[in-house]
Order: C-alpha cells, then sequence, then structure tokens
C-alpha cells in the first residue's frame, strides 16, 4: 500500500493543544455500524457488563535533558531503555557526537557515548542506574511533549495531564494517550457497570512520532518498545474470551502488545519483551474486539493501525466526519471507541 492511501486533509486548529476539562468530558465518536456522537463520560453505557478493558500502566518520564558536551548544549530525547544505566536517545546535534564524548547534565549526572546507530539514535550509558537514574531523570528533565503541541517548554500542568490516572511503572517517554481521558468518577462508573480492567504495560518510544517516509508502506521500519503481560492478565483475557466476553484495549499501546502475544487462535500467554509490531490493512486481529483511541495525524502508523482494524474507507469516512464536526485530534484532543470489522 501507498502512503498517499493514509492522507488527508487536518485542519491545524484540530490538534489539540490543551486536555479537556474534566478528562471525561472529552468527545467520543462511536464507530459501530453507524457513527454517534458521544462523551468519554457515556463509556460505561456504550460497553456491555462483563466486557474487559486492558490498559497500558507505563507511566511517562521527563524524558528530555539538556546537557553540554564542554561548551556546546546538548539535548535529548530519550527513547528506549537497553539495561539499567544505558538508554537509546534521540540528540539535538547528534551528528557533534561520537562515541567516548561525555554529557554532563548535572553535578553527578553524566552519560557517555557508546554508540551511534546507522537510524540516527544515540546509546548513551549514564553515571547512575536502576531507580537512582530514574530519580535522576526526575530531578533534571523535562516532560516530552509532542512536536505537535507548541510550548516551548512543558508547564506544571503538563506533569499532571500527560499522565494516566492508572500510571504505574516509570518507562515511557511518550503517554498512552487513550488513558488521558480516564478520572476516578469515570473509573468507579465502570466498576458500577460491571466493566472489568486489567492491566499490561508497553514504554511507549519518542519513536511514536516519527513520521513514515517510505511511499511503499511495508519498507517503514517500526522502533521497538518494550512491553509485559502478566501470566494474570493473560488469563484473565482467557477467561473473558472463554465466556464470550469482549475485551476492549484502551489506546494502540495496549492493542500492539496483545496482538504481538496473541497465537493463531488467539489464546495469549504471559510475554515480555520488544515489539514492533505494525498494522497495516490486511492484519488479521486475534485478541481485540473494541479499540478506545485518539484520533491520529495523516500517514501515520497509528491511523495505518485504525484502518487495518475497522477498514480503512470506513475510517476515512469517520475521521471526515470528525473533522467536520470540529473533534479535537492527537495525545491531547478527543477519543474514538472503534468496533472491529467484521
Amino acid at each position: 500500500m501507498k502512503l498517499s492511501d493514509f492522507d488527508f486533509d487536518l485542519p491545524e486548529n484540530l490538534i489539540a493543544q490543551t486536555p479537556a476539562s474534566p478528562r471525561d468530558s472529552a468527545r467520543l465518536l462511536h464507530v459501530g455500524p453507524t457513527l454517534a456522537d458521544r462523551h468519554v463520560r457515556d463509556l460505561p453505557g456504550l460497553l456491555k457488563r462483563g466486557d474487559l478493558l486492558v490498559y497500558n500502566d507505563t507511566r511517562v518520564l521527563k524524558a528530555r535533558l539538556t546537557g553540554r558536551r564542554g561548551d556546546a548544549k546538548i539535548e535529548v530525547t530519550l527513547h528506549k531503555r537497553e539495561s539499567d544505566d544505558t538508554w537509546r536517545v534521540f540528540a539535538k546535534g547528534a551528528k557533534r557526537l561520537k562515541p567516548g564524548d561525555r554529557i554532563v547534565f548535572a553535578e553527578g549526572f553524566q552519560a557517555l557515548v557508546l554508540d551511534k546507530a546507522e537510524t540516527g539514535d544515540v546509546v548513551l550509558q549514564f553515571s547512575v542506574g536502576g531507580a537512582a537514574l530514574f530519580a535522576a531523570i526526575g530531578r533534571h528533565g523535562a516532560m516530552p511533549l509532542p512536536p505537535y503541541i507548541k510550548r516551548a517548554t512543558p508547564d506544571s500542568d503538563d506533569e499532571r495531564h500527560y499522565q494516566t490516572v492508572w500510571a504505574a511503572r516509570d518507562g515511557a517517554v511518550a503517554a498512552s494517550t487513550a488513558g488521558l481521558h480516564f478520572s476516578p468518577d469515570l473509573l468507579a462508573a465502570l466498576d458500577a457497570a460491571g466493566i472489568e480492567r486489567a492491566a499490561l504495560t508497553l514504554h511507549v518510544g519518542a519513536g511514536t512520532f516519527l513520521p513514515v517516509k517510505t511511499e511503499n508502506v511495508e519498507e517503514h521500519a517500526m522502533h521497538a518498545e518494550w512491553g509485559e503481560l502478566t501470566a494474570e492478565t493473560a488469563a484473565r483475557i482467557e477467561a473473558a474470551r472463554g465466556q464470550g466476553r469482549r475485551v476492549v484495549a484502551v489506546g494502540t499501546t495496549a492493542l500492539r502488545v496483545l496482538e504481538t502475544v496473541a497465537l493463531a487462535d488467539g489464546r495469549l500467554r504471559a510475554w515480555s519483551g520488544d515489539t514492533r509490531l505494525f498494522c497495516l490493512p490486511g492484519f488479521r486481529f486475534r485478541a481485540v474486539d473494541l479499540l478506545m483511541t485518539n484520533f491520529h495525524l495523516p500517514k501515520s502508523t497509528l491511523f495505518m493501525l485504525v484502518a487495518a482494524f475497522a477498514g480503512l474507507e470506513r475510517m476515512k469516512a469517520a475521521y471526515a466526519h470528525a473533522i467536520a464536526g470540529g473533534y479535537r485530534f492527537f495525545s491531547y484532543g478527543d477519543s474514538s471507541l472503534i468496533e472491529k470489522a467484521s
């Protein structure tokens, strides 16, 4: 398929710069047999008792770090943890860096350049590791807002807004944005409606923002992201499916873990590791029945994923409806609840 197959005109003013408040007041487009304009707070009535929501419990790090290599200012954005003290990063001015260089971020907090990959990213080994490294990142880093949010620096509101209510495991450098719409009140309403929940983890990397540059989309290389599905969550999903209950992925990140792990017959197992899953039309979804996800950018791998899940023409029609209706797009934007194509 061609990149142009996934293009559409998106007015720039529809790219949300701030989130809805309260979180669950965001609009929700229900993409079923017909299109229905709702709100996220309506979710308990749109789902069925016994449905299982599977969400991503990753926590966003303050992954943008500014330091110096000698007199030169260096800005890096973490995107994938390689070991206890080593990360792959995107670096502004990466061409000036070479293995053996040291970048000083603060007193007692620096990194050694180990390698420069052919893909353009840089491998850094930090002077501290484990919990101490996460603490240093928290002290000296900044929230890595997406490039289409036009603020020079994130503010204190962003540190609160760009984190889900269920964030628990440090490691992401971008939010699982469908989860940003959930509030304690909405969770209580879902509980009262008999909607169940289960957690998995995918540490979203900054590669999620990289554009597709190949006209033949099958040639695009996805960046690896680390995830985990525990035996407990796999068993709960297996039980739900065995009882004819639906599995609802909250976000493309949750869907990608489940479809990475799913066997040919849809069964799941405990798993941890990297995924580079790239879903294009023709992909056979085995584990997920419904997908809740925000509105994505033209020609993005995420729009390709929803087109694979529900059908390209169906999603183009849904997006045309959303644009005409003034829905807000991407990370801080509105959401959708999509039923899988039959």
